[in-house]
């Protein structure tokens, strides 16, 4: 890992004053890492020391493994963390930032570790940061259990520009499991003044869809009989689906992915190819994920973009003091868990709203 940087103070106050300890319980909720990594970011952007224990506990295996230790060892980059003694394994941790630093890191996860989650912990930090910064990953770019570069890239990314940041993001290198190796560059531009919250309560009309295949060190034929089940299944048109290209020495690794743009909203499903497991299958798997989206309508966003738009319009909530809402086609228990995590750092209230769709609303508290 290396970095230059800038030193910024995350927020306007003294931060020299000694801010109480937020305690996590990591078996609570969805019991993974996604409390963890939202715990990091914020612990960074409010300068609080943070305590985690359990950390991991619903998992098979407890405890950090590689892809979480290069989350918190980026966050301790982006703000001169002091850090209790961690390794793979540890259930319990001792986080306190110092300063955010805006500038250039670089943050390399051994195997096939998700580049993607790492992102996603030093991300909203940097997007409060006084100065541009790039970051540089490697690792898994597609990997299961974890977004993957391209739904950042079309999903998330869009939103960040509404917020009046820009995240622009290259991908170099395509870093499949368990093979990984994968190489990406991230361009953070933070707003210019206060993050700007919005509603976000409908779709629109779908404008266009894309449907891709990717195989690396694969047989090019596993991608045209997931392309043509695909346009079996949905009667889209079979000439406008493509493969992307890959170097053969990317992978193996193959993946399935549909785009739908909409007025207001761009969600992108993936299915990851496997051994053993038919194109025709991959294909399927692909589309029953499409249709749990489009059978509720009344929805915004999916469950997994849900889970990273709410951290983002908090902080924007946060900052300028408006509110903001968004329709949701579920709440997960990621979902869940971002909340009260966010709660317990920000001054703020959520709440889910039933309706046809869950609705989450956020505020001041």
């Amino acid at each position: 890992m290396s970095t230059t940087s800038t030193e910024w103070k995350a927020v306007d106050r003294d931060v020299s004053r000694i801010e109480p300890q937020i305690e996590i319980d990591g078996s609570q909720g969805e019991g993974g890492g996604q409390s963890l990594r939202t715990a990091l970011a914020l612990s960074v952007i409010t300068q609080r020391p943070l305590a985690v224990r359990n950390i991991r506990a619903k998992r098979p295996k407890p405890g950090l493994m590689r892809q979480h230790l290069a989350c918190v060892h980026a966050a301790q980059a982006i703000s001169d963390a002091q850090v209790s003694p961690v390794a793979v394994g540890a259930t319990e941790l001792h986080f306190a930032p110092r300063a955010l630093r805006a500038g250039e890191y670089e943050f390399p996860i051994s195997g096939a570790g998700s580049s993607m989650l790492v992102l996603q912990t030093v991300l909203p930090a940097l997007l409060l940061a006084h100065g541009e910064s790039v970051v540089r990953l490697s690792g898994g770019t597609h990997n299961p259990m974890a977004p993957n570069y391209h739904f950042v890239e079309r999903a998330f990314a869009p939103l960040v520009a509404r917020l009046g940041a820009r995240v622009d993001m290259e991908l170099r290198r395509f870093g499949f499991y368990p093979a990984g190796g994968g190489e990406v560059q991230v361009h953070i531009v933070p707003a210019v003044g206060a993050l700007q919250p919005f509603d976000l309560l409908a779709r629109g009309d779908l404008q266009h869809v894309v449907a891709e295949a990717v195989c690396a060190a694969v047989p090019k034929a596993v991608a045209t009989r997931e392309l043509d089940e695909l346009a079996r299944l949905t009667g889209w048109d079979r000439s406008a689906m493509q493969q992307l290209p890959a170097r053969q020495h990317e992978g193996p690794g193959n993946i399935l992915l549909a785009t739908l743009y909409y007025t207001h909203v761009t969600e992108l499903f993936s299915c990851l190819g496997a051994h053993g497991v038919s194109s025709e299958t991959v294909a399927r798997n692909l589309c029953q994920q499409m249709r749990d989206y489009q059978k509720k309508p009344e929805a915004a966003v999916g469950a997994h973009l849900a889970d990273q738009l709410v951290l983002l319009l908090a902080l924007a909530v946060w900052q300028s003091g408006k509110r903001a809402a968004f329709s949701c086609s579920e709440v997960t228990e990621h979902l869940r868990s971002n909340m009260d995590v966010i709660q317990q750092f920000l001054p703020l209230r959520i709440s889910i709203e039933t309706a046809s769709a869950p609705v989450v609303h956020i505020a001041l508290a």
